[in-house]
């Protein structure tokens, strides 16, 4: 807790959700070829269990068991951290929605896709244009893939041919009639940086129904494994919830970031081009007055606070139904977020706030309940799931297994965590250090054991020449050429 009582001042948090175990009787079988079959089929169901896959979007590290934040409440996700493997230091490939998801989803690096914004979509990349996503690989491997909210990067292009069933509808031009008028204006364009309470309940929010979705699907019978994504869209803008939710969150009581207005001094003239627009401009906006900066950080809480809680009944309904003694669950973010940290306000950036997030292995085939400090990325969770669930590696993946660190969290892990923001930019993470290097040979690094805020770049101190070059091996080697197409290439858009 001693970094966060730099960063902020600390009230109470909420309490947890308390899980109950559970026990079940086996029935008896009665003959010698239906012993056989049960253990055929139990043999398989212990090779193969089921995942559920957790997604949220734009969550930072303001949730309880991160500490990011004092007023922080997800007593949901806490109590997950809790029975599961949390890891304190894990990392988002890039720190934009569409890049880190098809990293995540394919498995490769952005720098191996050249997808590094939020187009084109990942299929649009020569490189994945038919690679095998992860719930593909799973159905390759017989299982029934299902998804519920965003997963890929946004829902009108969802890639069908990755899930057997989808909330919304798997064919994005025809809109699935069950979706009220008050789920597809939620995400109207010209909401996006309002926020507010609504008069609504849980169930007529967008992630109130993909929580209802997802929790259908568990109270069905499944006659083969199921990989179950259930993507939340909240904490992403615009921060609207049901006013519960802003109570939960006292203005009064809400603790903003602290800041150094020198802080972006000492960084080179790139890293000062790429986080100076829109993420500078919204600073300067939302930070005028503290009055105004305190409603939008009560207000992404309240967004949080909001999607812990659809978590939670989908969590419950998994506890109550038959897959509980049978299921692998993945809890994860697709990247950071500032709040006005490094006078930056969103993310596309390569400090901390928009590079790490949540993680959380629970369930079954995850050995020990605990916490990893060792810095990972999530382009690891495709053949970490993959082992987890008796499948073959796949050849084609980036990432690395991170099974033994749910073995041994201790374990002497030496690949950082890496993060990459455009062609040729990235930043790697080890338990002390932080170093990025940009495309134009321009450097930052960060000593977090002395300043957890990264306040001082250390770059060109000459100490730590032999530290730059020992973290930088880490950087790929290969910088695919990014798979946008040129702008004179691209549609206009209609005015």
């Amino acid at each position: 807790m001693g970094i966060l009582k730099k960063r902020y001042v600390v009230p109470p948090l909420g309490g947890q959700l308390q899980c109950r175990s559970r026990g079940r009787l086996k029935a008896g079988l009665h003959t010698f070829a239906l012993v056989l079959v049960g253990v055929a089929i139990q043999t398989g169901a212990q090779e193969h269990p089921n995942v559920l896959f957790i997604a949220f979007d734009d969550l930072n590290d303001w949730v309880g068991c991160l500490g990011g934040h004092p007023n922080a409440k997800t007593p949901n996700i806490d109590a997950l951290a809790k029975r599961g493997m949390l890891f304190t230091n894990a990392a988002c490939p890039a720190p934009i929605c569409n890049p880190s998801r098809a990293s995540i989803m394919s498995g490769m690096l952005p720098s191996t896709s050249g997808v590094y914004d939020n187009s084109p979509f990942f299929r649009g990349s020569p490189v994945l244009k038919d690679v095998a996503t992860m719930p593909q690989y799973f159905q390759q491997h017989g299982y029934a893939a299902l998804r519920t909210g965003k997963i890929f990067h946004n829902q009108t292009e969802t890639d069908p041919q990755s899930w057997d069933a989808a909330f919304p509808s798997l064919d994005v031009h025809k809109p699935d009639a069950s979706v009220p008028e008050k789920y597809k204006g939620m995400k109207q364009a010209q909401y996006k940086w309002e926020t507010g309470a609504l008069p609504l309940s849980d169930a007529e929010m967008d992630d109130g129904m993909v929580a209802d979705w997802a929790i259908g699907q568990l109270e069905q019978k499944h006659d083969k494994p199921f990989f179950l994504a259930v993507g939340m869209y909240h904490p992403h803008l615009p921060w609207f919830a049901p006013k519960k939710y802003f109570d939960m969150h006292p203005i009064d009581t809400v603790q903003l970031p602290i800041i150094n207005l020198n802080d972006r001094d000492d960084i080179p003239a790139i890293a000062q081009k790429f986080n100076t627009n829109a993420g500078h401009k919204r600073y300067k906006e939302f930070t005028a007055t503290k009055e105004l900066w305190r409603e939008k950080v009560q207000a992404y809480l309240a967004a949080t606070s909001f999607a812990d809680a659809q978590v939670g009944r989908v969590l419950q309904a998994l506890e109550n139904s038959e897959y509980a003694d049978n299921t692998v669950i993945v809890l994860w973010s697709d990247h950071g977020w500032h709040l006005g940290e490094k006078l930056h306000w969103t993310k596309y950036s390569l400090w901390e706030e928009a590079a790490r997030v949540p993680l959380i292995f629970a369930g079954t085939k995850v050995p020990k309940v605990g916490k990893c400090d060792v810095p990972v990325s999530l382009v690891n969770l495709y053949p970490t799931l993959a082992n987890l669930c008796g499948l073959p590696a796949n050849p084609a993946n980036d990432g690395m297994d991170m099974t033994p660190l749910l073995e041994n969290p201790a374990l002497d892990w030496e690949r950082p965590a890496l993060t990459t923001h455009g062609v040729n930019n990235h930043s790697v993470r080890t338990k002390r250090w932080r170093y990025t290097r940009w495309s134009d040979g321009s450097e930052e690094l960060y000593d977090h054991d002395a300043d957890p805020l990264e306040w001082k770049n250390l770059a060109d101190n000459p100490e730590h020449a032999a530290l730059k070059i020992e973290l930088s091996k880490w950087f790929p080697t290969v910088n695919a050429p990014d798979a946008k197409p040129p702008k004179k290439n691209r549609k206009r858009k209609k005015q």
